[in-house]
């Protein structure tokens, strides 16, 4: 009777040990897989932040073009010693993107807008990109007048911020004096900071103290001011997609040295669900062995 016991006993422990050989062994398989799924992730990542990194420096050298131009307008209108004229309509201008994948760039745009819209709600808003026009037009969907989308895949050209500029200016619906771009300034490498370009109408540079020193002539005043509009505008695109190149190189950047650090800890787990299993088969070796 006893002798029975004992061998019922003996004969159910091999299948507890092969249920949970079986259990480790899918167990390691699932980690196998993820550790797959994620070396694969890491290397898109590491691919894309080279593509950013090649895009950003290219990004950077039209920049600095653009920057040297929109600071000649700047001084321009700082050296006439314009004013802004009480009770002026402006209109804002919030200048994204279509791309994503490069931080919070975006969102910090939105946040800006938003603040602003807050406390002058009936500002027409033109927003450029569809990233800030997904982000804006649900809580301001009256105040959008235009909406333009395909920009960031390249670096912006002139030709597109002069019909950009054009298309606003050619609107006799939208009645606004000055123009308020809000954009993300180029401050580093891994660091941007939301700004904004004033533009001033031509009737109130027109009527700035020191303008008569520069002897403008009146037929020209009218595409003086296109100029300074599309000059702004493109500034402000250029130095918006550096911006964004850079944030997407350390997007990419944080998101390979995040998986290089879940391979490192899948490969530990994979090692040591591996030597457990590994450990049980010797166990059971040893065991039948002894047995005999």
């Amino acid at each position: 009777m006893f002798a029975r016991s004992a061998i019922a006993t003996r004969s159910a422990a091999p299948a507890v040990n092969a249920f949970g050989q079986t259990r480790n062994m899918a167990t390691l398989k699932e980690i196998q897989n993820r550790l797959k799924s994620v070396t694969n992730i890491s290397k898109i990542t590491a691919s894309m932040k080279m593509i950013a990194s090649t895009k950003t420096t290219r990004a950077q050298r039209a920049m600095n073009v653009a920057r040297q131009y929109g600071q000649v307008s700047n001084d321009f209108i700082k050296q006439s010693d314009v004013q802004k004229a009480e009770n002026a309509k402006e209109i804002m201008i919030t200048v994204s993107s279509d791309k994503g994948l490069c931080g919070g760039i975006h969102s910090s745009l939105s946040r800006y807008s938003r603040r602003y819209l807050n406390d002058h709600p009936e500002t027409p808003l033109v927003v450029l990109g569809d990233k800030g026009k997904v982000q804006l037009q649900r809580a301001y969907p009256q105040n959008i007048k235009y909406s333009f989308s395909q920009l960031g895949s390249t670096i912006p050209t002139f030709d597109e911020s002069s019909s950009i500029s054009s298309m606003i200016l050619s609107d006799k619906t939208i009645e606004f004096d000055n123009a308020k771009l809000v954009y993300n300034k180029f401050v580093s490498a891994i660091a941007f900071e939301t700004s904004e370009i004033e533009n001033f109408p031509i009737s109130q540079i027109v009527e700035a103290p020191n303008f008569k020193a520069y002897e403008v002539q009146e037929e020209v005043l009218e595409n003086l001011n296109e100029f300074l509009f599309a000059n702004s505008m493109h500034w402000a695109l250029v130095e918006g997609h550096a911006a964004e190149m850079a944030a997407k190189r350390t997007a990419m950047e944080n998101a390979t040295k995040n998986a290089g650090d879940m391979i490192q800890k899948l490969t530990l787990q994979y090692n040591r669900g591996r030597q457990t299993v590994i450990t049980n088969e010797l166990i059971e070796i040893i065991t039948g062995a002894s047995a005999l």
